[in-house]
């Protein structure tokens, strides 16, 4: 049997070869690392339906248009869905870092304040959690995986 042909049957046979241990680790990983990701998010939009009025105050009170909430609520929901089940995971995880970082930005810009300040890279940090999901998508337990067969 030629080199070619010998290689082209072990990887015919790799292929066809259950998942190893690794690969599971990486796969629950991703699924878990993305539902972490995205559960602040979804808990966050949440709490805003429910406490309305409260919202939209506080938005006017930094000055974003409270207009806005019904759109924020929407991102915060609709993108933590979208990420968690991974179906247009590099588009929702885009928004959602471009909305962590703005929100960074608006609402804890305040460096002299200790608190303001770790609240502000903790959005930085998730929005550097999102961009690896932008780079490498959501990985094959997912809605995007599904799609692209």
């Amino acid at each position: 049997m030629s080199n070619l042909t010998a290689t082209t049957t072990r990887d015919m046979n790799t292929r066809s070869a259950p998942a190893s241990r690794a690969d599971t680790v990486k796969n629950v990983s991703e699924l878990i690392g993305r539902t972490l990701l995205s559960v602040l998010f979804l808990l966050s939009g949440l709490s805003k339906i429910g406490a309305y009025a409260a919202t939209a105050a506080y938005m006017t009170s930094v000055g974003v248009p409270s207009a806005l909430l019904p759109v924020v609520i929407a991102t915060e929901v609709l993108g933590a869905f979208a990420v968690i089940l991974g179906w247009h995971t590099r588009i929702a995880a885009f928004l959602l870092a471009g909305y962590s970082l703005l929100a960074a930005l608006i609402f804890h810009a305040n460096f002299a304040d200790q608190i303001q300040m770790i609240m502000f890279l903790k959005n930085v940090s998730i929005a550097g959690g999102l961009l690896l999901l932008v780079g490498n998508g959501a990985g094959p337990l997912s809605l995007d995986r599904r799609r692209s067969r």
